[in-house]
This record gives C-alpha cells, sequence and structure tokens, in this order.
C-alpha cells in the first residue's frame, strides 16, 4: 500500500509528490469535460458529443413543436370570407348588367382567370411576380434567394421573394406591418392554400382580391373602372397597366397619380423585355399609349329587373337573367330620347319578350332610373295601369273563336245603348257598316262592345286570367262592358305576354326572367289556333306610323281615358314589344295618343333590335280564307242579338246534343277511321252552318242533325248558326 493509499485511510492530509496535483479530482472533472485529449479519449469524447447533439435535437424538437403550435394557433383559411364577392347581374350570355358594391362599399368581382381575363395579361403577371408558379408549393426558395441577391448587390429591391400564393395569403389576412412574423404566416398560409385549393382556383382567388386603389379590388373591377372595359381583351398597354398597379394600389391609382402608373407600367415593360416574354418593340410602342387618366362609373344596365332579381334571388353572387345586353343597352337611350322629347314628366316602359319560350329579352322600366322628375325608379313595366283598346283584339279573338262572325264579315259601327252605357268612338264619329277586320284595325269602340256585348265580359275576364292577364277591376265590381275600352288594371308585362300568346297561336308561356336549371312552366290557353291566327292576321294590316313599314309588325295601340297612358304592342314570329307611355303620378297628358306617342317608339324599337321581322305563322288547318261574298250566309253580316226580328213565330236554333258541359267519350279501334259524333238541333230557320272551334264544316241537313269528326281529346266548342244570324253554343270534352 502506498503512502497514498495509506494517507487516504488514514485521513491525514496527502504529500505533495513532484509533477502530481494536490487535486486530482478537480483534474479528472476538467478532463471528462473537456474536449481535448485525456486519458480516455475515444470514450470520454464521445460522451461530450452525444450530450451537445441530444441538446440541440430537443431544442430543435422544442422549435419544431412551438412552431407547430404557433401555426395550428392560427385557426382555419378564412376562405369564406375571402370568397365574398360583389352581387352581380349578368345577361344570358353572361355580359355584365349591373353590379352591386360590398357592405363596405368595396368593388370586388367573381372571377374565372380562364373564361374571363387575356391571357396576355396573365402571361405578363406570372412572369413579372411569379415564374414558377406551377411548380412550387406555395413557397418559392429559388425566389427568396434571388431577391435577397438582388437586394445585396444592388442595393434596393428589385422583385420580391413572395409567390402569388403569399400574396394571396397576405391580402386574406392583410397585416399593416412587415415583420418576420409577419412573412412566417404567409409562408404557412399559403402553403395552406396550395394543399387546400388548386392552382387555377388560387389565381382566380387573388385575381378577385388584388387591391387597385380605393375601394376596386380586383382585375374586372379594375378594368371595368379604368380601362371601361371586362379584361377579356387588353392591350399589351393595358396588361401592364393592370400589373403594374397592385404594387403600391394608392399611390399609382389612375384617378390621382397617373404619372406614377404610366412609369411602373414602363417599368413592368421593362422587365418583361430582360425577361425576353416580349419584344423591345412591342414595349416601345406600349409605352407610347397614355394612361387613362379618370376613373368611369361600373355599367348599370337593366336597373328595374337587376333590383327584382336581388331581392328575390338568394344564396348567389351570379345572377344570370334571360335579358339580352346588346338589346338592352340600346332601347335604354331611345325611351330616355323619346321621353325627353315628349316633354317634361313623362317616362317610358318598354319590354321585350321572346314568344317561344316566354324569356324577357329586355326590360326598360322607366325613361332614366336615376331622374326623380320622372319617377325613374319607379317601373312602369310592372305598374298597374289603363290599357286602353289593347284588350279588343281578345274581344274579337273570342268572336272567332265562337264561330259568329270573321274577319271579312260585316259589322255595323252605328249609335247603340246598352242601359245608361253608349260606347263612342274616340274621334266621336261612326263609319257606318265595316268589314270586322277593318273595325279593329280601326279600333272602332262600338263594334268592339257589341261583340263583347254578345262574346261575355266575364269569360273575356276569365279566358285572360286563365292566359296569365291579371286584370284588376276596381273593389267591388263585377266585369263589365267598359273593361273593353280600359275600364280595368293590367300591366305592360302583362299585356306582352297576352299578346305574344297571339304570336304562339293560342298559348302563352309565363314570362321568365332569372335563368334556372329546369324550366317546368307550361304553356296557358288563350284562344283557339284558328281564332289567334286571325286575330294575328287582321293585326299585321294594321296602317303602321309614319315612314313605316306595312306589313311586317302586328300591332295594336291604345290610349287610356283622359290622356293618362299610352300604349303599343306589337309581335313578329320571333318576339313581342310592348311600350307604354305616360305620367308615372297617373296626371293626364293633353295630346298624349297611343298612336301618336308610344307607336313609333315600338317600331322604333323593333329596327333597333338588329333583326329583320320573321313571317308570323301559316294559317292552322282548316282555317277559312274567303272573301265576304263566299262566306256561309250566317258569317257574311253579324247582327247583335236584339235585332233578330221573327215574323214566323220561328225559335233560335238550339243544340239539344251534345248538352252543354257534357263528357262524350269516342271510341276509336286501331286502323279503323275515326269514329263520328251526331249534332241535333231544335229551332233555327235554315240554312244553318255548324262550327267546331270556330271552323266552319257544313249545314245541317234537313232532319236538324249532322254527323261530325270530333276533334282530339281535349275541350272543343261547337256553334250553330242560322239564316237570320241567331246561334248557339255548347262548350264539350272529348275523351
Amino acid at each position: 500500500m502506498s503512502e497514498v493509499d495509506v494517507s487516504c485511510h488514514s485521513g491525514a492530509a496527502p504529500r505533495a509528490e513532484p509533477g502530481i496535483s494536490r487535486f486530482p479530482e478537480a483534474q479528472l472533472r476538467s478532463e471528462v469535460w473537456s474536449f481535448g485529449p485525456s486519458r480516455n479519449d475515444g470514450r470520454e469524447g464521445g460522451r461530450g458529443i452525444t450530450h451537445v447533439l441530444s441538446a440541440l435535437a430537443l431544442t430543435l424538437i422544442l422549435t419544431i413543436c412551438a412552431f407547430v403550435a404557433w401555426a395550428i394557433s392560427l385557426g382555419p383559411l378564412p376562405l369564406d370570407e375571402a370568397r365574398q364577392v360583389s352581387t352581380t347581374i349578368v345577361d344570358r350570355n353572361g355580359k355584365l348588367l349591373r353590379a352591386y358594391a360590398m357592405a363596405d362599399g368595396r368593388w370586388r368581382l367573381p372571377v374565372e382567370t380562364k373564361a374571363n381575363v387575356d391571357p396576355t395579361y396573365v402571361k405578363l403577371l406570372l412572369a413579372y411576380e411569379d415564374q414558377r408558379f406551377y411548380a412550387h408549393d406555395g413557397v418559392d426558395p429559388l425566389a427568396l434567394a434571388r431577391a435577397a441577391i438582388q437586394l445585396g448587390t444592388r442595393g434596393h429591391i428589385v422583385s420580391g421573394g413572395s409567390t402569388i400564393t403569399m400574396q394571396l395569403a397576405r391580402l386574406m389576412e392583410p397585416r399593416r406591418q412587415r415583420s418576420l412574423h409577419a412573412k412566417l404566416r404567409q409562408i404557412v398560409r399559403a402553403i395552406e392554400l396550395e394543399r387546400s385549393l388548386s392552382k387555377d382556383q388560387i389565381l382566380d382567388l387573388y385575381l378577385a382580391l388584388a387591391p387597385y386603389g380605393g375601394n376596386l379590388e380586383g382585375i374586372r373591377a379594375a378594368s371595368i373602372a379604368y380601362l371601361g372595359k371586362e379584361p377579356k381583351r387588353l392591350s399589351l398597354a393595358e396588361a401592364a397597366l393592370l400589373v403594374a398597379l397592385p404594387q403600391s394600389p394608392e399611390t399609382r391609382r389612375l384617378d390621382r397619380y397617373p404619372e406614377a402608373a404610366r412609369k411602373a407600367r414602363d417599368r413592368v415593360l421593362d422587365r418583361m423585355v430582360e425577361e425576353h416574354q416580349i419584344s423591345a418593340d412591342d414595349a416601345k410602342q406600349a409605352k407610347a399609349v397614355p394612361v387613362p387618366k379618370l376613373r368611369k362609373p361600373m355599367p348599370i344596365l337593366a336597373s328595374h329587373a337587376s333590383d327584382t332579381a336581388l331581392s328575390t334571388v338568394k344564396d348567389t353572387t351570379v345572377i344570370k337573367l334571360t335579358l339580352d345586353a346588346n338589346l338592352q343597352k340600346v332601347l335604354e337611350p331611345l325611351a330616355r330620347d323619346r321621353a325627353i322629347a315628349l316633354g317634361a314628366n313623362i317616362s317610358v316602359g318598354i319590354i321585350v319578350v321572346d314568344n317561344e319560350s316566354g324569356d324577357v329579352l329586355a326590360r326598360v322600366g322607366s325613361a332614366d332610373y336615376f331622374d326623380e322628375s320622372r319617377a325613374g325608379q319607379v317601373d312602369m313595366t310592372r305598374a298597374l295601369r289603363s290599357p286602353g283598346s289593347t284588350l279588343k283584339p281578345f274581344i274579337y279573338g273570342l268572336a272567332f273563336e265562337d264561330g259568329f262572325v270573321h274577319p271579312d264579315s260585316l259589322i255595323d259601327d252605328r249609335p247603340v245603348r246598352f242601359g245608361s252605357y253608349a260606347p263612342e268612338n274616340f274621334d266621336m264619329t261612326f263609319q257606318g257598316t265595316v268589314p270586322v277586320k277593318k273595325a279593329l284595325q280601326m279600333s272602332l269602340n262600338v263594334p268592339a262592345i257589341v261583340l263583347l256585348d254578345r262574346v261575355g265580359s266575364s269569360r273575356l275576364a276569365s279566358r285572360l286570367r286563365q292566359a296569365g292577364g291579371n286584370l284588376v277591376l276596381p273593389k267591388d265590381e263585377a266585369p263589365g262592358l267598359a273593361m273593353g275600352l280600359g275600364g280595368v288594371g293590367v300591366t305592360l308585362q302583362d299585356l306582352a305576354q297576352l299578346y305574344s300568346g297571339i304570336a304562339r297561336l293560342g298559348t302563352t308561356r309565363p314570362l321568365h326572367e332569372v335563368m334556372t336549371d329546369t324550366d317546368a312552366r307550361e304553356p296557358l290557353r288563350l284562344l283557339d289556333q284558328v281564332a289567334a291566327w286571325q286575330v294575328g292576321n287582321v293585326l299585321l294590316g294594321t296602317p303602321p306610323p309614319e315612314n313605316a313599314a306595312h306589313n311586317r309588325i302586328a300591332f295594336k295601340t291604345g290610349t287610356s281615358y283622359g290622356y293618362r297612358d299610352a300604349w303599343s304592342v306589337g309581335f313578329d314570329g320571333r318576339m313581342t314589344i310592348a311600350v307604354w307611355v305616360g305620367r308615372p303620378d297617373g296626371a293626364p297628358v293633353p295630346g298624349l295618343i297611343g298612336r301618336v306617342a308610344a307607336a313609333p317608339i315600338l317600331f322604333d324599337a323593333f329596327a333597333r333590335s338588329g333583326k329583320l321581322p320573321v313571317p308570323l305563322p301559316k294559317p292552322p288547318k282548316g282555317t277559312l280564307v274567303a272573301s265576304n261574298a263566299k262566306l256561309p250566309l250566317p258569317l257574311r253580316r253579324f247582327r247583335p242579338v236584339g235585332e233578330l226580328v221573327r215574323t214566323g213565330g220561328e225559335q233560335a236554333p238550339h243544340i239539344q246534343f251534345p248538352l252543354n258541359g257534357s263528357r262524350i267519350d269516342v271510341e276509336r279501334s286501331a286502323g279503323s277511321e275515326a269514329a263520328t259524333m251526331p249534332v241535333k238541333v231544335a229551332g233555327g230557320v235554315p240554312p244553318m252552318t255548324i262550327l267546331v272551334n270556330g271552323t266552319a264544316l257544313g249545314e245541317i241537313d234537313g232532319r236538324r242533325q249532322r254527323l261530325i269528326d270530333p276533334p282530339g281529346p281535349g275541350f272543343a266548342r261547337l256553334t250553330v248558326i242560322d239564316a237570320t244570324g241567331a246561334a248557339d253554343t255548347v262548350v264539350i270534352r272529348i275523351q
């Protein structure tokens, strides 16, 4: 045992020996934690490195955990808020009619890059902002490195390192101050965006949110406000300008700092030349184009239709109407100019309807939406007004349908009284005996009222309501003869629907203005086909206004009592146009006549549609087209019921079979001829003519009966007219 050992065990203080420290434990500890050579280099050094790496790994793990926790604390992406856009109203072809600013006053229009934006702009944008947009996953390390090198070598920012996805993240969660924390947030959000959306969706959202100064956001709002057009077709100068503005939107506003905007545009062009995206010559030509210096108003077309759609269609930001923007654009100035020419406080309403579909192609609710003196915000196409003589064609249509009168029948225009009611013509004169078609073309009042008395006022009102014409009578008043001359309320749009039914040969389609995926509208019955064609053919011969072509448009005019409303409704084989002129407050306007005030607007509207009139349909099968001399005797002249004079005690004809309102089962066997149906008549003065749905089938034989071929399934109207003009009618249902 050494002295040291003895000393340690004996508790004595050790002696110092040459070369040996008096504190060996301290020396040992220093060697263990030293990175230098020791007596156990391999084992002890390895332990030190392991401890350091463990500490670094632990620090890294804690940092990552803290970063992940921070990223999670950011919450979900605010995509719903970012997708909020202005509600836009578009026409049947997707053209913008009107846009409504968001609740906070911003203009932010939805964008579909491939459909709404010029490819030249997209090319410049990606080349200037994010060349590897379709290659990276939200963050582009190469762009960040390039931006850092350019900043270091040139002393100023040449190109940013943020990708379009990162810029979108900043727009979705704006931060006033630039900081490392904000940049990290953009990176996290950019990665989340790339995982949630496709590249096209990211680009669409960015182009909807990019700032352009003031309350303009997005490429569409900026292009419309600054360039006056959609960004579908842009020149190189325009595309470069729209690329430059979002870099500093407030200091480059065209309406405040056009020179700064021009310089920024030129820098974009220079950069594109450097990137070999455009040629120097193209850039030079683009630089020579001046920049706009004024902000244009957002388009406001079809204001009344847009307001109605906005109030009725919910949960959508793009509302598509059946309107045609091109047609709407030419009719609104027409209404405004004509109203100004007609005088103060006068307004004009115009509606255009496609006959086949019932789609509303244009709706001009007033002369000027913003003219308070003309009550511009009142939609006169939906206002209830007195229709004047515009209901007369439907009186004649029912008379033709019942078969007791023909367009070439003669009718008397002379003083007549119905109780205390004595109708008079507009010019206070009488024409004597005239053809029925001339009575309608001249809009004679007495013949129309005489026919209405025969047809029945209640039946006329019921048939028009059945076809979609919502007639409004004074409170507690039943339909009467006065409704034939305007003693009832109707809207311009309902009148257009009814007239389109004449062009459609007897059926109307409910008007349709908001486009939907499905269309369940069923046709509504107005008149029989033959009667509808006869009315249309008569109206086609109405003398047109001065300098207008004849026999191109079937039309009718009307003037309400007291010169309060002037109307004109016309149609061809394609569309129906209805025009109203008057004061919205209902005040009379002396001299306001439909033929003078409304008819010229109607013909001008057809001319401005840019389409030649389409001929009306050909006569349906069974239509009786003949001169008065060749008509059956009972149809040659119309006589009111009160004029029938009996000298031999004869009775008026009465249809004994079939009974009115009965259902007739007609059996038909395959391969055999159609079954026949007997018609039996009592009374009447021979010869007697039988008509089915207004079409003459021949005369009743001496036994006062005849076998006829029943029409197809559905309702049928049978009429028998004797030699004196007396008639009886029944309506049956064929099964």
